[in-house]
């Protein structure tokens, strides 16, 4: 019993330092085009948050779950344990210079390393990461896509427009987009979550192993109040990164990236596959930025995100080896 609530702990602070680090990507639109302030946009955000928490099922939590055959005992809570330290290890790392990283992909390269450490190779669910790979080339290519083509569409669908008349449209539009994008992030990485922490109850013996994960009310309660208070802490360093340093957005714009971000998120989450709810939106905003101007992108920013999100995989899986190693020894 020990063990397993070191590990909902663990769970608990991925879960603070994802809604802290992660979900700022939701809001850093709004507030770089000045349709909301930044303690509105995070309140916002942290109300949005924990709505897409509850209201889209439990497909991504499954997905989740199943990624990695762990067992149950106290093997598997030493990998729990040791992928939810290196979650909090890296992304702490990565916001300490402002640079937006992907928790899911974090979550999923720090369970396959301390799967490694103690079943090998053979610990991996490969038609669970498939959903992965999917989710990878929804958030990086389809992100980028709907986001060029939306702002594309609305440029054409608003040309007549007075451009006063449009501001407004779409500065009322952006608070609508915003919510919509922090409601997928609560759905997907809140699920991703939830999904962790009723693993844990059963490989802790508290719930019985099942073919689908049950997932308590009191559960999707608790990581979603938990995501909102560590989104209204608001990840500052973050939101400028990636509203304001990467693209300089007009509002148009703005309601494009979080549109197409959002459409990607929901639909994924719906077919069950995880995605990285930080590249879903950081390509969206790249797209739209190109869709005015290549140049509008400062490419220097997008390089260092794109390693940073390259990194993430090699680094959490290493990191959650070495953690699963020295807390086997420990415990």
């Amino acid at each position: 019993m020990f063990a397993l609530a070191i590990v909902l702990l663990l769970v608990c602070a991925s879960v603070f330092v994802n809604g802290w680090t992660d979900a700022p990507n939701a809001i850093a639109t709004v507030i770089s085009t000045r349709v909301l302030s930044p303690k509105a946009a995070v309140i916002l955000a942290a109300i949005f948050n924990l709505a897409g928490v509850f209201l889209t099922g439990s497909a991504v939590a499954n997905t989740t779950a199943k990624i990695i055959e762990i067992g149950t005992g106290q093997d598997a809570l030493v990998t729990l344990a040791a992928a939810q330290l290196s979650i909090v290890i890296w992304a702490v790392s990565a916001w300490r210079y402002g640079i937006p990283t992907s928790e899911s992909h974090a979550l999923i390269a720090g369970l396959m390393g301390a799967g490694i450490s103690f079943k090998g190779i053979e610990a991996f669910n490969w038609n669970e990461f498939k959903k992965v790979l999917i989710g990878l080339l929804v958030a990086t290519v389809l992100g980028f896509l709907a986001g060029f083509f939306v702002t594309k569409g609305i440029v054409f669908t608003f040309k007549g427009v007075n451009r006063h008349k449009a501001n407004t449209f779409f500065s009322w539009g952006q608070i609508f987009s915003a919510a919509m994008m922090a409601f997928s992030h609560g759905a997907q990485d809140g699920q991703k979550f939830m999904g962790i922490f009723a693993l844990a109850l059963v490989v802790g013996g508290v719930y019985p192993p099942s073919e689908s994960l049950y997932i308590p009310f009191w559960i999707m309660l608790l990581v979603s109040i938990i995501m909102a208070v560590g989104t209204s802490i608001g990840g500052y360093k973050i939101i400028k990164t990636m509203g304001m340093d990467m693209v300089s957005l007009e509002k148009y714009q703005g309601f494009s990236a979080e549109i197409g971000a959002s459409a990607c998120m929901i639909g994924a989450t719906v077919l069950g596959i995880p995605l990285s709810t930080t590249n879903a939106k950081g390509t969206a905003i790249m797209g739209a930025g190109a869709a005015r101007r290549l140049s509008n992108v400062n490419w220097n920013i997008v390089k260092e995100m794109m390693i940073a999100w390259v990194l993430t995989f090699p680094a959490c899986l290493l990191l959650g080896y070495v953690m699963a190693k020295l807390f086997n020894f420990i415990f």
